[in-house]
């Protein structure tokens, strides 16, 4: 496990030792100029046209073909109004099936744009017409639901505003929409993930990392700690599967590091930073350094104010915050969870200035904690018995089920990390809650050799669906029996997460769920057929995905 991968070996000896020796906050190595600085078109209103379509771009000096949205990727940004019905009439230009998905909006089902369940698909040269009320505010996101078009550019930002006026004061907002591109076709990933699932972990552990353990902890010691992953034939430091190094370019806006895209205000003012994770597989830590951050809101729903240097942002999650610039230049930095790679940007008072962009933190190894849950809990997890198969490599008996962990890479940076246990919802959702009349209790699992993932050891389309009856009240409990954190999302209904006593937490749309960790949330059932998935691109093609039918 701990030699040179295939990948290593295929590019060169002297340049994985180069790598190594330099560290990976050599991160442009290989990134040759992109593009300048995109601004994706802005439109407003409640009826739009959006064409689908393909068009050549270039972010790392390869020319490569996107998938596009009226010619643009990142696509349009839609400035919608709580309260209208909106009509969008989507044209699909390509030569396959396309969709589009409104993530974290509450659509009737044959609206939600799910290819097989919600409806057939765009075809061809077809015209649909996706028309719904917005019954909802805050900031969301779209993005295709078909093949690997999400990861080739099909994704855009989408902003409902409150009916009433804005409660959030701010004298003016941008929107950073981070991403992940390659250069490679995603379905030769999967299969390179099938044949070999650690190719792209330039982290593995080195020879420097063995010595230093046997200073500390002895040799006895440091050889049992690499037994034990060698035995479950998995890597302490893979985290997202694909990294920073070489086969992803992280995006802000569209735009590449060197592109520096700006964000401008004025000195004084109050800024409001909507911020989307829209990557395919990339989970992000997100800061702006010298500046504090009060989030405001997550997922569409505004949340109590909470004060923060740092945001862990999962795949398909978003986040406003405020920040009240001073200096006349900031850097806006986001680093991927496996430390391989980062994005950054800037935020100022006039275009063409810049600040230090801070070096990629180390990287940490998973703990016992992450793979073995809590040891002293006292009630076990259920496992099905279909996780006693080849498709699951490993279960968790005692999962955790704290919230105030910020995460593997992020535990006691010197940083104020937010975690969901700081994130509360607003009082006005509690006074009409419900109590849920049954627990639903799934895991989280995978075969990371094999690279199978699924619910209870059951990979899609194998799975048979969930069901949940029209406006019943449902606990979910999610127990995470991987190494790797997965960002949940259930589309057509909220997920109230719990706090561990039960209490409402925080509304979100996308859960993140840690290493050998348990959440529960409360949903509503709204009748459809709907999609329950990991946000992960790459697991949820690989079988992490199940119907969930509300009849």
């Amino acid at each position: 496990m701990f030699a040179l991968n295939r990948r290593q070996f295929i590019t060169g000896c002297s340049t994985g030792i180069a790598v190594a020796s330099m560290g990976i906050s050599r991160h442009a190595l290989a990134k040759t100029q992109p593009r300048q600085a995109h601004y994706q078109p802005i439109l407003r209103g409640n009826q739009f046209k959006l064409t689908v379509g393909r068009q050549d771009i270039n972010f790392t000096g390869k020319t490569r073909q996107a998938v596009t949205v009226n010619g643009s990727t990142p696509a349009p940004t839609l400035y919608m109004k709580e309260g209208e019905t909106v009509t969008i009439d989507v044209y699909n230009q390509l030569h396959e099936d396309s969709s589009i998905h409104w993530h974290g909006l509450l659509v009737p089902s044959n609206m939600d744009g799910v290819p097989h369940l919600s409806f057939a698909g765009i075809k061809p040269q077809q015209t649909f017409r996706y028309q719904f009320p917005l019954i909802q505010s805050g900031t969301y996101w779209y993005h295709s639901h078909s093949g690997w078009q999400e990861q080739l550019g099909m994704y855009g930002a989408l902003i409902i505003e409150p009916a009433e006026g804005d409660p959030i004061k701010a004298d003016r907002e941008h929107v950073l929409i981070l991403s992940d591109w390659t250069d490679q076709n995603p379905a030769d990933l999967l299969r390179y993930l099938k044949s070999e699932s650690h190719f792209d972990n330039y982290r593995q552990p080195t020879f420097e990392e063995l010595w230093h353990d046997i200073r500390e902890l002895g040799l006895k010691r440091a050889f049992a700690k690499r037994q034990m992953w060698n035995q479950m034939r998995m890597s302490p430091t893979d985290f997202t599967d694909l990294s920073g190094v070489s086969t992803f370019t992280y995006l802000l806006n569209g735009s590449t590091s060197a592109a520096n895209w700006t964000a401008l205000f004025n000195r004084g003012e109050t800024v409001r930073l909507r911020i989307i994770n829209a990557s395919a597989q990339s989970i992000f830590d997100f800061r702006i350094p010298e500046l504090d951050m009060t989030v405001v809101g997550t997922d569409g729903g505004l949340v109590e104010p909470v004060t923060v240097d740092e945001i862990r942002i999962g795949v398909a999650e978003t986040y406003d915050v405020l920040v009240k610039p001073q200096a006349d230049a900031y850097t806006l930095f986001a680093q991927d969870i496996a430390r391989s790679g980062f994005i950054s940007g800037t935020l100022a008072v006039q275009h063409g200035l810049s600040a230090p962009i801070p070096a990629i933190d180390k990287a940490e190894w998973l703990t016992m904690t992450d793979m073995m849950g809590d040891m002293q809990g006292d009630e076990p997890a259920h496992h099905a018995h279909t996780e006693y198969s080849w498709t699951t490599d490993m279960r968790v008996d005692y999962p955790r089920t704290n919230l105030d962990d910020a995460g593997v890479n992020l535990r006691n940076n010197g940083r104020k990390v937010l975690t969901y246990a700081d994130l509360y919802s607003f009082d006005e959702l509690r006074e009409d809650e419900e109590e849920p009349t049954r627990e639903i209790e799934m895991h989280l699992t995978g075969n990371m050799e094999r690279y199978v993932w699924g619910f209870d050891g059951v990979p899609y389309p194998e799975a048979k669906p969930v069901h949940i009856g029209v406006n019943e009240r449902v606990r979910i409990s999610l127990v995470n029996d991987t190494m790797m954190t997965h960002p949940m999302h259930l589309h057509g209904m909220w997920s109230d997460l719990r706090c561990p006593n039960g209490d409402l937490q925080v509304r979100k749309h996308t859960i993140l769920v840690q290493p050998a960790q348990k959440v529960s949330f409360d949903v509503t059932g709204e009748q459809g057929r709907w999609a329950w998935h990991c946000h992960l691109a790459y697991h949820m093609e690989s079988g992490m995905f199940r119907e969930v039918v509300v009849d």
